[in-house]
Protein backbone atom coordinates (compact mmCIF):
# COMPACT_ATOMS: atom_id res chain seq x y z
CA UNK A 1 0.00 0.00 0.00
CA UNK A 2 1.26 3.45 -0.97
CA UNK A 3 -0.07 6.67 0.56
CA UNK A 4 0.49 10.03 -1.08
CA UNK A 5 1.12 12.98 1.23
CA UNK A 6 -1.19 15.11 -0.90
CA UNK A 7 -4.86 14.81 -0.04
CA UNK A 8 -8.13 16.42 0.98
CA UNK A 9 -10.91 15.44 3.36
CA UNK A 10 -14.13 17.12 4.42
CA UNK A 11 -17.03 16.11 6.68
CA UNK A 12 -19.91 17.75 8.52
CA UNK A 13 -22.74 16.77 10.86
CA UNK A 14 -25.72 18.49 12.42
CA UNK A 15 -25.76 18.78 16.20
CA UNK A 16 -28.79 20.38 17.85
CA UNK A 17 -29.18 23.75 16.11
CA UNK A 18 -25.56 23.78 14.86
CA UNK A 19 -23.60 22.41 11.91
CA UNK A 20 -20.14 21.11 12.77
CA UNK A 21 -17.78 20.99 9.80
CA UNK A 22 -14.17 19.86 9.42
CA UNK A 23 -11.89 20.38 6.42
CA UNK A 24 -8.35 19.07 6.19
CA UNK A 25 -5.79 19.49 3.40
CA UNK A 26 -2.35 17.90 3.25
CA UNK A 27 0.80 18.51 1.25
CA UNK A 28 4.18 16.82 1.24
CA UNK A 29 6.57 17.61 4.07
CA UNK A 30 9.62 16.01 5.68
CA UNK A 31 7.89 16.01 9.07
CA UNK A 32 4.44 16.66 10.50
CA UNK A 33 3.38 20.30 10.48
CA UNK A 34 -0.21 21.23 11.38
CA UNK A 35 -1.84 24.62 11.00
CA UNK A 36 -5.16 24.73 12.83
CA UNK A 37 -8.13 27.11 12.67
CA UNK A 38 -10.47 26.53 15.62
CA UNK A 39 -13.29 28.40 17.36
CA UNK A 40 -12.04 30.02 20.57
CA UNK A 41 -14.08 27.70 22.80
CA UNK A 42 -12.34 24.64 21.23
CA UNK A 43 -8.78 25.85 21.86
CA UNK A 44 -8.45 23.71 24.99
CA UNK A 45 -8.91 20.62 22.82
CA UNK A 46 -6.24 21.56 20.27
CA UNK A 47 -3.63 19.11 21.58
CA UNK A 48 -6.13 16.23 21.41
CA UNK A 49 -7.05 17.13 17.82
CA UNK A 50 -3.38 17.34 16.85
CA UNK A 51 -2.74 13.85 18.24
CA UNK A 52 -5.78 12.54 16.37
CA UNK A 53 -4.47 13.98 13.10
CA UNK A 54 -0.94 12.61 13.54
CA UNK A 55 -2.18 9.16 14.54
CA UNK A 56 -4.41 8.90 11.47
CA UNK A 57 -2.56 10.88 8.79
CA UNK A 58 1.03 10.14 9.94
CA UNK A 59 3.19 12.61 8.02
CA UNK A 60 2.74 15.73 5.93
CA UNK A 61 1.95 19.42 6.04
CA UNK A 62 -1.67 19.79 7.20
CA UNK A 63 -4.16 22.64 7.09
CA UNK A 64 -7.01 21.84 9.51
CA UNK A 65 -10.18 23.93 9.82
CA UNK A 66 -13.05 23.36 12.27
CA UNK A 67 -16.18 25.47 11.85
CA UNK A 68 -19.28 25.48 14.06
CA UNK A 69 -22.21 27.46 12.65
CA UNK A 70 -25.93 27.71 13.06
CA UNK A 71 -28.22 25.42 11.10
CA UNK A 72 -29.83 28.38 9.30
CA UNK A 73 -26.51 29.95 8.40
CA UNK A 74 -27.28 33.14 10.35
CA UNK A 75 -24.80 33.66 13.16
CA UNK A 76 -25.24 35.52 16.42
CA UNK A 77 -22.53 38.11 17.04
CA UNK A 78 -21.48 39.91 20.18
CA UNK A 79 -19.32 42.94 20.91
CA UNK A 80 -16.38 42.52 23.23
CA UNK A 81 -16.93 45.77 25.10
CA UNK A 82 -13.82 45.62 27.29
CA UNK A 83 -11.59 44.99 24.28
CA UNK A 84 -13.40 47.71 22.30
CA UNK A 85 -12.80 50.31 25.09
CA UNK A 86 -9.13 49.33 25.36
CA UNK A 87 -8.46 49.73 21.61
CA UNK A 88 -10.50 52.96 21.40
CA UNK A 89 -8.62 54.57 24.31
CA UNK A 90 -5.20 53.56 22.94
CA UNK A 91 -6.01 54.79 19.42
CA UNK A 92 -7.44 58.06 20.79
CA UNK A 93 -4.32 58.62 22.92
CA UNK A 94 -2.06 57.92 19.95
CA UNK A 95 -4.00 60.38 17.77
CA UNK A 96 -3.68 63.10 20.42
CA UNK A 97 0.05 62.40 20.86
CA UNK A 98 0.80 62.52 17.13
CA UNK A 99 -1.66 65.23 16.28
CA UNK A 100 -3.19 62.94 13.69
CA UNK A 101 -6.46 63.79 12.01
CA UNK A 102 -9.59 62.40 13.63
CA UNK A 103 -10.98 59.60 11.51
CA UNK A 104 -13.91 57.30 12.09
CA UNK A 105 -12.69 55.77 15.35
CA UNK A 106 -15.68 53.46 15.80
CA UNK A 107 -15.33 51.89 12.35
CA UNK A 108 -11.58 51.45 12.83
CA UNK A 109 -12.00 49.64 16.14
CA UNK A 110 -14.82 47.44 14.81
CA UNK A 111 -12.48 46.08 12.13
CA UNK A 112 -9.90 44.90 14.68
CA UNK A 113 -9.94 41.07 15.12
CA UNK A 114 -11.85 39.68 18.10
CA UNK A 115 -13.67 42.94 18.87
CA UNK A 116 -16.76 41.54 17.15
CA UNK A 117 -17.19 37.80 16.96
CA UNK A 118 -19.70 35.01 16.73
CA UNK A 119 -21.30 33.97 19.97
CA UNK A 120 -19.72 30.73 21.14
CA UNK A 121 -21.21 28.85 24.06
CA UNK A 122 -19.46 26.50 26.44
CA UNK A 123 -18.30 23.22 24.95
CA UNK A 124 -20.10 20.26 26.51
CA UNK A 125 -19.04 16.60 26.34
CA UNK A 126 -21.75 15.59 23.89
CA UNK A 127 -20.75 18.29 21.39
CA UNK A 128 -17.07 17.36 21.77
CA UNK A 129 -17.86 13.72 20.88
CA UNK A 130 -19.55 14.92 17.69
CA UNK A 131 -16.49 17.06 16.86
CA UNK A 132 -14.22 14.03 17.30
CA UNK A 133 -16.46 11.93 15.07
CA UNK A 134 -16.61 14.57 12.31
CA UNK A 135 -12.82 14.94 12.52
CA UNK A 136 -12.43 11.15 12.18
CA UNK A 137 -14.77 11.16 9.15
CA UNK A 138 -12.75 13.93 7.48
CA UNK A 139 -9.50 12.07 8.20
CA UNK A 140 -10.96 8.91 6.65
CA UNK A 141 -11.83 10.85 3.50
CA UNK A 142 -8.30 12.23 3.50
CA UNK A 143 -6.93 8.68 3.81
CA UNK A 144 -9.07 7.44 0.91
CA UNK A 145 -7.93 10.36 -1.26
CA UNK A 146 -4.27 9.70 -0.43
CA UNK A 147 -4.72 6.00 -1.14
CA UNK A 148 -6.04 6.73 -4.64
CA UNK A 149 -3.15 9.10 -5.29
CA UNK A 150 -0.77 6.46 -3.90
CA UNK A 151 -1.99 3.86 -6.41
CA UNK A 152 -1.09 6.22 -9.24
CA UNK A 153 2.35 6.86 -7.73
CA UNK A 154 2.95 3.14 -7.22
CA UNK A 155 2.15 2.36 -10.85
CA UNK A 156 4.46 5.12 -12.09
CA UNK A 157 7.35 4.09 -9.81
CA UNK A 158 7.00 0.43 -10.80
CA UNK A 159 7.13 1.27 -14.50
CA UNK A 160 10.21 3.44 -14.05
CA UNK A 161 12.10 0.78 -12.07
CA UNK A 162 11.21 -1.78 -14.76
CA UNK A 163 12.53 0.69 -17.33
CA UNK A 164 15.87 0.92 -15.50
CA UNK A 165 16.03 -2.89 -15.24
CA UNK A 166 15.28 -3.24 -18.96
CA UNK A 167 18.05 -0.80 -19.88
CA UNK A 168 20.40 -2.72 -17.60
CA UNK A 169 19.65 -5.91 -19.53
CA UNK A 170 20.40 -4.10 -22.80
CA UNK A 171 23.96 -3.49 -21.60
CA UNK A 172 24.94 -7.20 -21.49
CA UNK A 173 24.96 -7.78 -25.30
CA UNK A 174 27.27 -4.78 -25.63
CA UNK A 175 29.91 -6.18 -23.26
CA UNK A 176 31.84 -8.22 -25.83
CA UNK A 177 32.05 -5.42 -28.40
CA UNK A 178 32.99 -3.00 -25.60
CA UNK A 179 35.98 -5.13 -24.55
CA UNK A 180 37.09 -5.63 -28.15
CA UNK A 181 36.81 -1.91 -28.81
CA UNK A 182 38.84 -1.03 -25.72
CA UNK A 183 41.62 -3.48 -26.64
CA UNK A 184 41.78 -2.20 -30.21
CA UNK A 185 41.89 1.40 -29.06
CA UNK A 186 44.70 0.69 -26.58
CA UNK A 187 46.74 -1.22 -29.15
CA UNK A 188 46.27 1.51 -31.76
CA UNK A 189 47.32 4.26 -29.38
CA UNK A 190 50.34 2.28 -28.16
CA UNK A 191 51.44 1.44 -31.73
CA UNK A 192 51.17 5.08 -32.79
CA UNK A 193 53.23 6.17 -29.79
CA UNK A 194 55.92 3.45 -29.78
CA UNK A 195 55.68 1.80 -33.18
CA UNK A 196 54.24 -1.63 -33.94
CA UNK A 197 57.61 -3.42 -33.75
CA UNK A 198 58.35 -2.04 -30.27
CA UNK A 199 55.19 -3.41 -28.65
CA UNK A 200 55.76 -6.38 -26.33
CA UNK A 201 52.65 -8.44 -27.03
CA UNK A 202 52.84 -10.47 -23.81
CA UNK A 203 53.28 -7.36 -21.69
CA UNK A 204 50.54 -5.66 -23.66
CA UNK A 205 48.08 -8.50 -22.93
CA UNK A 206 48.92 -8.31 -19.23
CA UNK A 207 48.33 -4.58 -19.14
CA UNK A 208 45.09 -4.96 -21.09
CA UNK A 209 43.80 -7.54 -18.62
CA UNK A 210 44.74 -5.31 -15.70
CA UNK A 211 43.07 -2.30 -17.30
CA UNK A 212 39.92 -4.22 -18.26
CA UNK A 213 39.65 -5.55 -14.72
CA UNK A 214 39.56 -1.94 -13.52
CA UNK A 215 36.76 -1.18 -15.98
CA UNK A 216 34.77 -4.35 -15.32
CA UNK A 217 31.13 -3.48 -14.58
CA UNK A 218 29.85 -6.92 -13.55
CA UNK A 219 29.59 -6.04 -9.85
CA UNK A 220 27.80 -2.78 -10.60
CA UNK A 221 25.30 -4.57 -12.83
CA UNK A 222 24.59 -7.21 -10.16
CA UNK A 223 24.20 -4.63 -7.39
CA UNK A 224 21.98 -2.42 -9.53
CA UNK A 225 19.71 -5.36 -10.34
CA UNK A 226 19.53 -6.23 -6.64
CA UNK A 227 18.70 -2.64 -5.65
CA UNK A 228 15.90 -2.50 -8.24
CA UNK A 229 14.44 -5.75 -6.92
CA UNK A 230 14.71 -4.48 -3.32
CA UNK A 231 12.98 -1.25 -4.35
CA UNK A 232 10.02 -3.17 -5.82
CA UNK A 233 9.79 -5.48 -2.79
CA UNK A 234 9.68 -2.47 -0.46
CA UNK A 235 7.17 -0.71 -2.70
CA UNK A 236 4.84 -3.74 -2.54
CA UNK A 237 5.29 -4.39 1.19
CA UNK A 238 2.45 -3.91 3.70
CA UNK A 239 4.39 -1.23 5.58
CA UNK A 240 2.61 2.13 5.37
CA UNK A 241 5.52 4.53 5.95
CA UNK A 242 8.06 3.65 3.27
CA UNK A 243 8.89 6.92 1.49
CA UNK A 244 12.17 7.52 3.35
CA UNK A 245 13.32 3.92 2.91
CA UNK A 246 12.59 4.04 -0.81
CA UNK A 247 14.56 7.28 -0.91
CA UNK A 248 17.61 5.54 0.59
CA UNK A 249 17.33 2.68 -1.92
CA UNK A 250 17.09 5.16 -4.80
CA UNK A 251 20.34 6.75 -3.62
CA UNK A 252 22.06 3.36 -3.86
CA UNK A 253 20.60 2.86 -7.33
CA UNK A 254 22.03 6.24 -8.31
CA UNK A 255 25.52 5.30 -7.09
CA UNK A 256 25.60 2.15 -9.21
CA UNK A 257 24.29 3.97 -12.29
CA UNK A 258 26.95 6.67 -11.88
CA UNK A 259 29.71 4.06 -11.56
CA UNK A 260 28.43 2.29 -14.67
CA UNK A 261 28.62 5.57 -16.58
CA UNK A 262 32.15 6.27 -15.34
CA UNK A 263 33.44 2.81 -16.32
CA UNK A 264 31.48 2.33 -19.54
CA UNK A 265 33.92 3.90 -21.99
CA UNK A 266 31.40 3.25 -24.76
CA UNK A 267 28.82 5.64 -26.20
CA UNK A 268 25.99 3.09 -26.52
CA UNK A 269 26.24 2.11 -22.86
CA UNK A 270 26.57 5.73 -21.76
CA UNK A 271 23.37 6.58 -23.63
CA UNK A 272 21.59 3.87 -21.66
CA UNK A 273 23.10 5.24 -18.45
CA UNK A 274 21.78 8.72 -19.27
CA UNK A 275 18.30 7.24 -19.81
CA UNK A 276 18.52 5.41 -16.46
CA UNK A 277 19.53 8.65 -14.72
CA UNK A 278 16.55 10.40 -16.25
CA UNK A 279 14.19 7.71 -14.93
CA UNK A 280 15.84 7.88 -11.50
CA UNK A 281 15.38 11.65 -11.25
CA UNK A 282 11.67 11.25 -11.94
CA UNK A 283 11.52 8.50 -9.30
CA UNK A 284 13.10 10.82 -6.72
CA UNK A 285 10.57 13.54 -7.54
CA UNK A 286 7.71 11.11 -6.92
CA UNK A 287 9.22 9.76 -3.72
CA UNK A 288 9.10 13.25 -2.20
CA UNK A 289 5.30 12.87 -2.12
CA UNK A 290 5.10 9.42 -0.49
CA UNK A 291 4.58 8.87 3.23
Amino acid sequence: MILSMTGYGKASEQFRDKVIGVEIKSLNGKSSDIRMRLPSNIKEKEIILRKQIIKSALRGKFDFTLKIGSETGSEEYSLNKDLFRKYAQEIQALQDELGASQGDLLQAVMRIPNVVGAVEGELDEEEWKVIEKVTADALQMLHNFRLQEGDVLKSDLTNRIYSISQKLEEISPMEESRITSLKERMHKNLSQFMGEESVDKNRFEQEVLFYLEKLDITEEKVRLAQHCEYFLNTLNSETIEKGKKLGFISQEIGREINTLGAKAQQSDIQQLVVSMKDELEKIKEQLANII
